[in-house]
């Protein structure tokens, strides 16, 4: 039986689609951008804070799911731009233990809703 997720502490969905989906005791998230859920504004003045951003999203529909970044067991990160990727790890790499970070990929592709630079999704188990 699945579960929609919906929080007003992450973006509202700009299509038909949901925050997230809990299929038993697995979550699967729609990618997030750096929208400001309390303006509706993207952000992205820098991939800095433009991926903090993002990130926080994702913890506000883990939050909402009753989990946290430990139950990430795997993460897709879309970049407009490969020469981002070490700044956006960084960030990135605040969120997890590296120890029992989860398995991912990285993939550039042309372009981004809204033409952002970076959109990550994950998928989380308790």
């Amino acid at each position: 039986m699945k579960k929609i997720i919906k929080t007003s502490n992450a973006p509202a969905p700009i299509g038909p689609y949901n925050q997230a989906i809990l299929s038993g005791n697995m979550l699967y998230t729609s990618g997030q951008i750096a929208i400001n859920p309390k303006t509706g504004e993207l952000e992205t003045e820098d991939i800095q804070s433009e991926t903090k951003l993002v990130m926080e999203n994702l913890k506000a529909i883990l939050t909402e799911a009753g989990m946290t970044f430990e139950d990430v067991i795997k993460s897709s990160i879309f970049i407009s731009d490969m020469h981002n990727f070490a700044a956006i790890n960084e960030v990135y790499g605040t969120y997890f233990n590296e120890e029992t970070a989860p398995a991912r990929e990285t993939v550039e592709v042309a372009n981004l809703p809204k033409f952002v630079n970076v959109e990550i999704s994950v998928i989380a188990s308790k």
